[in-house]
């Protein structure tokens, strides 16, 4: 484990410190867990825009995608646990 230094400004000290106490943990753990907590959300945030940034390829590659009602009633009805036929994608409209 290494040490890092961060200044906090006063007001925040107190709000960290009143939410430790709160949560039952020390102000120390408290934000530990806040910054591992924030590196998660990045990470997910990075892995979602990989995820899309890869399906956009796809769709600019092939042309082809499936118009949002469409996709949106196959959605549905799967989910009202309905015999649902799997939109196929076109070329895009332009």
């Amino acid at each position: 484990m290494s040490t890092t230094t961060i200044r906090l400004p006063a007001d925040l000290k107190v709000r960290i410190t009143a939410a430790a106490k709160h949560a039952g943990t020390s102000t120390h753990g408290f934000i530990l867990e806040a910054i591992a907590e924030k590196a998660e959300q990045e990470e997910r945030r990075a892995d979602f825009d990989a995820v899309a940034e890869e399906r956009y390829s796809r769709i600019v590659s092939s042309g082809k995608t499936i118009p949002w009602q469409e996709m949106r009633g196959y959605l549905e009805e799967r989910l009202a646990d309905k015999q649902a036929k799997r939109p196929t994608a076109r070329k895009l409209a332009r």
